[in-house]
């Protein structure tokens, strides 16, 4: 289960053993005997970190694996980085059968590992994040399958009773748009850069954004992140598991759709430069329009304003890669400089696609 929040995910390398940054070996293996019947040894892999939630691929002497997760071992915020919130998210959600991988337990003593931490089973499948991985998973007619396979989980997903789950008082049911529009806009406007100049885009379609925004239908729970890599797909290119439950909250859920058709790249987009090389432009992959059918086959939902809230997410991960950008140019992110002197045209390039698709609206 390799996992990656946020903007477009960087892939961790492994670490092994008693060298795993974040663990503490012989605390997490008595905790993990104890309450989840792991056998010693136990060996932990890293398989995603950063600046969000680590997860680890943990195996005991049996070959039994599982995966754990815990807060990153800097820059945390308490909010952002819930152990708690997490583990109760897919506790509430795998009875309900959502495909969540199964909660085993959760540890908050802080003088097993430093911070909480969850175990949950290690859900084993395919996470395509390229083309390369898609053609070399799936055949032709199974990546066919792919796209109504996501979009009737993230239907499934937006029809749970969030009375009937418990988690009515998981955040505030109302104005998730304009709490988001806010969020996003502050982040962009602190994360200014002297000597760069958007033209004034990014608030121009900010400013077109809160002034059009969609009645909500309905309080869901918002994923917040739901795109193909995020999930977990068995042989037959359903989905086993989502994953990443970071960012979950209440609001429209709508967002959800419209990123997922955001990041549901086609042949003929622009946008591999800022996205990556989407597993979605491979051969056999349904096109953006049969995705959004598939959803709606699947809702009640009106989704005439979806436009809407594709541009949202497309100005979002504007907003998002200005935030990345401002941290390599102050010199708080590691790494070559020269891989970001291209994103000042990328930020632009989003929210012009941003501005170009709420036209549609």
């Amino acid at each position: 289960m390799v996992s990656g929040e946020g903007a477009p995910p960087l892939l961790a390398s492994a670490i092994m053993d008693n060298e795993s940054v974040g663990i503490s070996h012989a605390n997490v293996t008595a905790w993990m005997q104890e309450h989840v019947g792991a056998v010693a040894p136990l060996s932990f892999e890293l398989i995603a970190g950063g600046r969000s939630n680590l997860t680890y691929r943990v195996t005991d002497t049996l070959g039994h694996s599982f995966a754990l997760r815990r807060p990153p071992t800097s820059h945390v915020l308490p909010t952002a980085h819930d152990m708690v919130r997490e583990h109760t998210i897919i506790s509430a959600l795998y009875p309900l059968g959502i495909p969540v991988a199964k909660p085993l337990g959760i540890c908050i003593d802080e003088t097993v590992n430093e911070r909480p931490f969850y175990v949950m089973e290690f859900v084993e499948g395919a996470i395509l994040r390229n083309r390369s991985q898609a053609e070399a998973a799936f055949d032709l007619a199974t990546r066919r399958t792919i796209g109504d396979n996501l979009a009737a989980t993230l239907a499934q997903l937006h029809d749970v009773d969030i009375e009937e789950a418990g988690l009515s008082d998981l955040s505030r049911h109302d104005g998730y748009i304009e709490r988001q529009l806010r969020r996003w806009r502050t982040q962009y406007e602190q994360m200014s850069v002297q000597g760069v100049d958007h033209n004034g885009i990014v608030e121009s379609v900010g400013d077109k954004l809160a002034a059009s925004i969609p009645v909500q239908q309905r309080v869901s729970i918002v994923h917040g992140d739901y795109r193909l890599d995020n999930t977990v797909l068995d042989e037959q290119g359903r989905v086993k598991a989502i994953l990443d439950w970071e960012i979950c909250t209440l609001g429209d859920p709508m967002a959800d759709l419209g990123l997922l058709l955001c990041y549901w790249a086609e042949p003929s987009d622009t946008s591999e430069v800022l996205l990556g090389v989407s597993p979605t432009t491979a051969p056999g992959f349904c096109t953006r329009d049969q995705v959004l059918a598939a959803y709606t086959s699947h809702t009640t939902l009106d989704v005439s304003h979806v436009a809407y809230y594709q541009a949202f997410g497309y100005w979002k991960l504007a907003c998002i890669l200005q935030g990345v950008y401002a941290r390599y140019s102050a010199g708080a992110t590691a790494g070559d400089q020269g891989s970001v002197a291209d994103y000042p045209k990328h930020i632009a390039m989003l929210a012009e696609t941003a501005r170009q698709t709420l036209e549609q609206h």
